[in-house]
């Protein structure tokens, strides 16, 4: 986001990673990867960049920026 994006929508990528050690230490204690559960993210973040949106000339509503997990000044 720092480098120019406007809205960022997506998972967190620190519970994914989280997840993903749980599943290596399954698999190194022998579980087999194809039987593992295919998982989906739970958790989303909302970040905004306030300074790219005036750059551009955008002014966002205070909704948006209220929701936001991080809001880029």
């Amino acid at each position: 986001m720092d480098a120019g994006g406007l809205v960022s929508y997506g998972a967190n990528l620190a519970e994914l990673f989280r997840r993903a050690a749980g599943y290596v230490d399954k698999i190194l204690k022998g579980a087999k990867p194809a039987d593992l559960p295919v998982q989906q993210p739970t958790t989303f973040e909302l970040e905004v960049n306030l300074k790219n949106a005036r750059l551009l000339g955008l002014e966002l509503p205070p909704t948006l920026l209220a929701l936001a997990d991080e809001v880029i000044e």
